[in-house]
């Protein structure tokens, strides 16, 4: 399973962002599928994550304002990131699996300016 997350950017605090992880096989059968990220000098966070295909959990940095979801037809995951923060700054992982967070996304960088 190869996975290609884009739409990553530059955007001003307030701003809104959505990145997009196309992943080559089949989603339907994902139990588990994620967005992590990973700020400079920080360790890798969740940001949100659905298990068992239908429980959708938010980190509390992002709880209200990002939004995961999914588009089986187009094996495509979603994340809408709206209220942006510099604190937000960050590369995003897409990952999935099956019983597990197994494949991984090269990331996408995300910068907010202030």
């Amino acid at each position: 399973v190869q996975l290609q997350a884009c739409g990553g950017g530059s955007v001003q605090a307030g701003g809104s962002l959505r990145l997009s992880c196309k992943v080559s096989g089949s989603i339907f059968s994902m139990t588990h599928m994620a967005w992590y990220r990973q700020a400079p000098g920080k360790q890798r966070e969740m940001v949100a994550i659905i298990r068992s295909g239908d429980t959708t959990s938010y980190g509390e940095a992002v709880k209200g304002r990002f939004t995961f979801s999914r588009d089986d037809a187009e094996n495509t995951v979603y994340l809408q990131m709206n209220e942006l923060k510099p604190e937000d700054t960050a590369v995003y992982y897409c990952g999935v699996g099956r019983g597990r967070l197994s494949d991984w996304g090269r990331g996408t960088l995300v910068t907010v300016s202030s």
